[in-house]
């Protein structure tokens, strides 16, 4: 918990753009400042890599360098007519507001699942390994990408710990678990929890099931095949047990009925309505909903820190290490990404989309290095734009709209998959694999294997379905 005032700090160096001011009254940033979203992508690329020990111990410091640059170039952008509140201060407000719903919701899912011990004698075959994964995939949409890899990472790992080959496991986990199994409900990944809330039908995402079934069967398909070969390469098929020699059990059960209770303030923060807001400047309004959720998240948190036996967290070798690193660097990548975003919103039409297969690989492509969530709002709003509609709804409405929907949303869940930072559970499963000894790939090593893996299923995807 030492680390969390300093991720505090963090914010409140963007203070001077929550001033009084209005929304950017049309202002674009020039494309030099988006400058230091490239340098924090390659600190995360290139430190861990080149300078291991270095960055473990600097990570923190690094990505708030990153974000101070950023704020003073964008300082530098403003033109003399124009305030910097007035030119940056609304996107501020929205980054804040999104990062503080981010890290709270991550938090407290990472807390809640860590109080879960799964005890026994799992045996990592083939057959287990891909069963844990599958189970996985189908809670993924349940209690969201991140319950559901938090809930399961540890077990796969302990399964698998006396095995040579490791890393592929996690990293399958990672495409399946923390990504592509989301898609089938807002709950599943914060892209389509924003489309909910922006006025998309909560049972509108089913209709991506054919997308999810057909690119969750490929890939499973593929791990286990790959997983096998390693299997036997490694020389277990004889000697491995052929099954839990002692009984599997579940400790911690009553975590279970607080993930309940983040699924059910997730669904409540989008389904009620308050007519009083809270206005914040000229910059936008807090909404009610959002800041009950988010309190709700932190007292469910709260609980089960205080119910939860010591042994069981210290069985599951919990720590705040994966979500403060999560924190530290994320808040400095959304920082960082504010003139990006801008820059991709004031010319996103300008990309010539006209198909649905041309935003689900813009809207996936940008997803794998911005975050998805707004990357997924951006495409949404290029593409209410350039059909003319006023409405989000009214995208589920018509079937050509509803195809380029279908496109961005695909994209936006899937491709999240394809580097560590496209989705925030991708960078927790890596800290707690390598927190477990497990030896995971370079920033560059990932975007490799997935770039092999996931681009020919999602060629494939883009033939049927696009």
């Amino acid at each position: 918990m030492r680390g969390i005032p300093l991720c505090m700090a963090f914010l409140i160096l963007a203070a001077p753009a929550w001033a009084s001011g209005g929304g950017g009254g049309g202002f674009t940033p020039p494309v030099w400042t988006i400058g230091p979203f490239v340098g924090i992508l390659l600190s995360i690329a290139l430190f861990p890599l080149l300078a291991h020990h270095f960055w473990e111990r600097h990570y923190p410091k690094i990505s708030a360098a990153w974000l101070v640059l950023a704020i003073i170039l964008m300082y530098l952008s403003v033109p003399a007519d124009v305030s910097f509140a007035e030119a940056y201060g609304a996107r501020f407000f929205v980054t804040s507001e999104e990062y503080i719903a981010f890290i709270v919701l991550l938090g407290s899912l990472f807390v809640i699942s860590g109080g879960v011990y799964i005890s026994g004698d799992l045996n990592g075959s083939p057959t287990v390994n891909t069963v844990i994964i599958l189970i996985g995939t189908l809670l993924a949409s349940v209690i969201g990408t991140t319950g559901a890899a938090m809930l399961l990472v540890r077990p796969i790992i302990r399964a698998n710990a006396s095995r040579e080959y490791q890393s592929h496991v996690v990293l399958f986990f990672i495409f399946l678990v923390c990504n592509i199994g989301g898609s089938l409900t807002p709950i599943g990944d914060p892209p389509l929890f924003l489309g909910f809330l922006k006025g998309i039908p909560f049972q509108w995402t089913l209709v991506l099931t054919p997308h999810w079934a057909f690119t969750v069967a490929i890939v499973l398909v593929g791990f286990y095949l790959l997983d096998r070969y390693l299997y036997r390469r490694e020389g277990l098929t004889a000697t491995a047990p052929q099954g839990p020699r002692e009984p599997i059990r579940v400790h911690g059960s009553v975590n279970f009925l607080l993930l309940l209770g983040v699924v059910a303030l997730v669904i409540m923060s989008g389904v009620l309505h308050f007519e009083t807001v809270i206005p914040v400047g000229d910059l936008g309004t807090l909404h009610i909903p959002a800041l009950l959720r988010d309190g709700g998240l932190l007292v469910l948190a709260a609980i089960s820190l205080a119910i939860t036996s010591k042994h069981i967290r210290q069985s599951n070798n919990f720590n705040f290490e994966p979500i403060l690193e999560v924190a530290y660097l994320f808040v400095g990548i959304f920082t960082c990404m504010i003139p990006a975003l801008m820059l991709l919103n004031a010319r996103g039409g300008e990309l010539g989309l006209d198909s649905p297969a041309s935003y689900f690989w813009a809207t996936g492509i940008l997803s794998a290095f911005l975050d998805n969530a707004p990357t997924y709002l951006t495409f949404l709003a290029t593409a209410m734009g350039s059909l003319g509609l006023e409405q989000a709804v009214e995208m589920t409405q018509d079937p050509d709209a509803a195809a380029i929907l279908k496109g961005i949303s695909v994209g936006a869940v899937f491709m999240g998959a394809l580097t560590y930072i496209g989705n925030g559970p991708n960078f927790m499963v890596k800290a707690i694999a390598e927190g477990s000894g497990v030896r995971m790939p370079s920033f560059f090593g990932y975007l490799l294997y997935s770039t092999v893996v996931l681009l020919p299923v999602f060629v494939l995807v883009t033939i049927v379905f696009f």
